[in-house]
């Protein structure tokens, strides 16, 4: 059978594994402290490597990637820009914007489908779907870059905006619109100049409301909000903005 690498059994890398296992591949798992140049050399020639580490490790993974295994990565962190791994050298790798959240303890529960681009769209979107989860693939380019920055203006508006109105995605915006269109823009400033493009915001605050509909009680905050907005300033810094509703939130 196929084999599949996963870096990274977490929460989402033990979802995605159970996908692959149902879609008939041999899961090769990677777990921290493991060596990946001693398993590159025992599994030379996956049919995919799956990246399912945190944000924060996710560059220090990109550069230590064997050769042989760097035509065949996938990645699905949140926060994600082409930049990441173009750093890196990386062309063209399979890309999923990850639209389920899974907690220790509960099933995964989808929001929207989860649009995939890349050499390994099919089976991940195949995998996905043999465990109920939805997935969508989209053109590699311009269709992913948009969807790519969707995410983030969703996951960073919420968790931003709720560092100081708390409740739900859908208390969001019935009782702190103004505020969190506020925030909203100013994290898109962000993305487009991280992504050099001028993106159309009426058609991203449509995505992130359809999101908001696929789960309205889905939380705004979570425990790694704080280190986001810090990252969102840090961005803003990188590129002169101002973001003032950000600054404020950080005090």
């Amino acid at each position: 059978m196929s084999e599949v690498v996963i870096i990274g059994l977490g929460q989402l890398g033990r979802v995605f594994a159970g996908g692959l296992l149902r879609a008939g591949r041999t899961v090769v798992p990677l777990n921290r402290g493991d060596d990946m140049a001693t398993l590159a050399q025992a599994h030379p020639a996956p049919e995919l490597v799956l990246v399912a580490v945190a944000e924060n490790d996710l560059h220090g993974v990109l550069a230590a990637l064997p050769v042989a295994w760097k035509p065949r990565v996938a990645l699905i962190q949140n926060e994600l820009l082409p930049r990441d791994w173009q750093t890196h050298g990386y062309l063209d790798p399979t890309v999923i914007s990850v639209w389920f959240e899974k907690k220790k303890g509960i099933d995964a529960k989808p929001l929207i489908a989860s649009p995939v681009a890349g050499p390994g769209a099919a089976l991940l979107c195949r995998a996905l779907a043999s465990i109920d989860l939805p997935c969508r693939e989209v053109a590699p380019g311009d269709s992913l870059l948009f969807e790519l920055v969707r995410k983030n203006v969703y996951i960073l508006t919420t968790n931003i905006a709720g560092l100081k109105t708390g409740g739900t995605v859908s208390q969001l915006w019935a009782q702190h619109e103004a505020f969190a269109r506020q925030v909203a823009n100013e994290v898109m400033d962000i993305q487009d100049a991280l992504t050099s493009v001028r993106h159309d915001r009426d058609k991203l605050i449509a995505g992130m409301l359809e999101a908001f509909d696929g789960d309205p009680d889905h939380g705004c905050t979570g425990r790694s909000a704080p280190a986001r907005l810090a990252r969102a300033i840090g961005h803003a810094d990188e590129f002169g903005l101002d973001v003032p509703v950000l600054r404020a939130l950080a005090g």
